[in-house]
C-alpha cells in the first residue's frame, strides 16, 4: 500500500547512516572526540571502539608500531588507553621526543656504539615528582618528558651533548640524569633557581635551564654561564643563551647530530658548524671550513669571544700523480664587526707542512678570537708542486664567518650601573652641600677671631 503523499520524510538521523560512512567519519576525529563518542549511544560506543580507528592514534601519538603491538598482544585501543594512562600527560611532546631519542639511538649505534652503553633507563613519574619536592620548583613537562624516555647518562667521555677539543683544551658534556641535576640545582644569586642540564669533568662547564623568570631570564631558558670579570660582585652573571625551551634546544642538536650538521671524529660528536656554502676549489684541490663557539673561553666583560675553525683540505681522487704538492704558508686576512682588519702571514699550518696528493685529505684545527660579537676570516694557502719543484701556486681559503650566540647581561651589572648613575647625579648636591658647610665654618671661625680680638683690644 502506498504511503500518503503528505506524509513527511522521517528525519535523517546520524544513527540511521550506514556502518562504513560512520566508520570514516570517526577516523576523522581526534583521541578526545572519539572517546567522547563512546558515551553518546550504544552504537556510537560500538562504532569507537573499532580496532583500526585507534592505530592511528597509537602511532600518532606513542609512535607504537605493528611489531610492537603484535608483542603487548592488545587492541590499539587497549594500548593507547593504557598509554594514556601513563603519560597521558605529555601526549603533545611524547612523539617528538621519542622520535629524537630514537633518531639519536640508531645514528650512534652505528657510529658511536660506546656512547649507547652510558644512556640511562628512564625515571618514574615519582621520581621526577620528589626531585619537584626537593628542589621546591616544577620541571616543564617537555623536560620530565624527555627523562620518561631516557634518565640522561653516566658521567663518562666521550658526553652525549658534544665535544670541542684543541691542543691544550678539551670538553666533552654529559646530559646529567636527574638526581645529579637535582644536586646541582642553584639557589646562590646570580644562578638562582637555574638546574643544570649538562656538565663537563674536564673544564666544569654546565648548560643550565632557568625554572623560573628571575634575574633577567626568561622561564625555561636555556644557557651557558659566563662570569663577569669586570665587576666585583661574585653574582654578576652574563649569559650565552642556547636554547628557549627543553624541546626545542634537545630536538634541534639531535637534528643536527643525525643530519650529519656534527661531525662524528673518534667516536665523537664535535660541535663543528659547517656552512655548506664554505666551500673553495682551485684546480683540484678542495678547501672548506667548519666552526665553534667556545662560552668556557669567552667573556662579554670585557669582550672576548673565543672561537675555533676546522679546516679540511682535499685533492680530488682523480687528479694526476704530478699534480701532488706540499703547503708551504699561509695568509690570513681577518675582519671583526667594526670593519678593522689584521693580516696574517706565516709558514705551513699548525707547525706542519701537509703533502696532498690524489685522494688524499688532511684536516686541522686552529683558532681565533675577536673583540666584537662577530667576525670572518679569509685567505689562501701557497703550495709548491712536488713534480716541478720551482711551481708555487695559492689556494683559496673561503670567506667563514663567526658568530657568538645571543647573550643577556648580568642584572646585577645593571642595578649595579644604575646606583653608580644615581650617585653621580647625587655628586654635585654632596659638592654643593660640603662647599656650604665649609663656608658656614669659615664664617663662624671668622666670627670667632673677631670676638676674641675685640675682647682682647677692652
Amino acid at each position: 500500500m502506498a504511503a500518503p503523499l503528505d506524509m513527511e520524510p522521517a528525519a535523517l538521523s546520524l544513527e540511521l547512516l550506514p556502518t562504513d560512512p560512520l566508520l570514516l567519519i570517526l577516523s576523522f576525529l581526534d583521541y578526545r572526540d572519539l572517546m567522547s563518542c563512546c558515551y553518546l549511544s550504544r552504537r556510537l560506543n560500538q562504532l569507537s571502539s573499532h580496532d583500526p580507528l585507534w592505530k592511528r592514534h597509537c602511532k600518532k601519538y606513542w609512535l607504537i608500531s605493528d611489531a610492537e603491538k603484535s608483542q603487548r598482544n592488545q587492541s590499539w585501543k587497549a594500548i593507547f588507553i593504557s598509554t594514556y594512562s601513563d603519560l597521558g600527560r605529555y601526549i603533545q611532546y611524547y612523539a617528538t621526543l621519542k622520535k629524537a631519542w630514537d633518531d639519536l639511538e640508531k645514528y650512534l649505534g652505528q657510529r658511536c656504539p660506546r656512547m649507547i652503553g652510558s644512556l640511562k633507563e628512564s625515571v618514574r613519574e615519582e621520581d621526577l615528582d620528589a626531585v619537584e619536592a626537593q628542589i621546591g620548583c616544577k620541571l616543564p613537562d617537555d623536560y620530565r618528558c624527555s627523562f620518561r624516555i631516557h634518565n640522561g647518562q653516566k658521567l663518562v667521555v666521550p658526553g652525549l651533548m658534544g665535544s670541542m677539543a684543541l691542543s691544550n683544551h678539551y670538553r666533552s658534556e654529559d646530559l646529567l640524569d636527574i638526581d645529579t641535576a637535582a644536586g646541582g640545582f642553584q639557589q646562590r644569586l646570580g644562578l638562582k633557581q637555574c638546574l643544570p642540564l649538562t656538565f663537563c669533568i674536564h673544564t666544569g662547564l654546565s648548560q643550565y635551564m632557568a625554572l623560573e623568570s628571575v634575574e633577567g631570564r626568561n622561564k625555561y631558558e636555556i644557557f651557558y654561564q659566563c662570569p663577569d670579570q669586570m665587576a666585583r660582585n661574585p653574582s654578576a652573571i652574563d649569559m650565552f643563551i642556547t636554547g628557549t625551551s627543553y624541546l626545542e634546544w634537545f630536538t634541534s642538536y639531535v637534528n643536527k647530530v643525525v643530519t650529519g650538521g656534527y661531525p662524528i671524529i673518534r667516536d665523537q660528536i664535535f660541535r663543528y658548524v659547517h656552512d655548506k656554502e664554505c666551500v673553495a676549489t682551485t684546480g683540484d684541490i678542495t678547501v672548506s671550513v667548519s666552526t665553534s663557539f667556545l662560552p668556557e673561553l669567552s667573556s662579554v666583560h670585557p669582550p672576548h669571544y673565543f672561537f675555533t675553525y676546522r679546516i679540511r683540505i682535499e685533492m680530488s681522487k682523480d687528479a694526476l700523480p704530478e699534480k701532488a704538492c706540499q703547503l708551504d704558508s699561509r695568509y690570513w686576512r681577518i675582519t671583526n664587526a667594526k670593519g678593522d682588519v689584521e693580516e696574517v702571514q706565516g709558514p705551513g699550518v699548525v707547525g706542519e707542512f701537509p703533502i696532498i696528493s690524489p685522494g688524499r685529505v688532511y684536516e686541522y684545527t686552529s683558532c681565533t678570537t675577536f673583540s666584537t660579537t662577530s667576525g670572518y676570516m679569509e685567505g689562501y694557502y701557497t703550495f709548491h708542486c712536488l713534480y716541478y719543484k720551482d711551481k708555487f701556486f695559492n689556494v683559496t681559503i673561503p670567506r667563514f664567518h663567526m658568530v657568538c650566540p645571543t647573550f643577556k647581561v648580568s642584572t646585577a651589572r645593571m642595578v649595579s650601573r644604575y646606583a653608580f648613575v644615581r650617585i653621580l647625579d647625587f655628586v654635585p648636591h654632596l659638592l654643593f652641600s660640603l662647599i656650604t658647610w665649609i663656608d658656614f665654618n669659615r664664617g663662624v671661625q671668622l666670627c670667632v677671631e673677631t670676638s676674641f680680638s675685640s675682647f682682647l683690644e677692652n
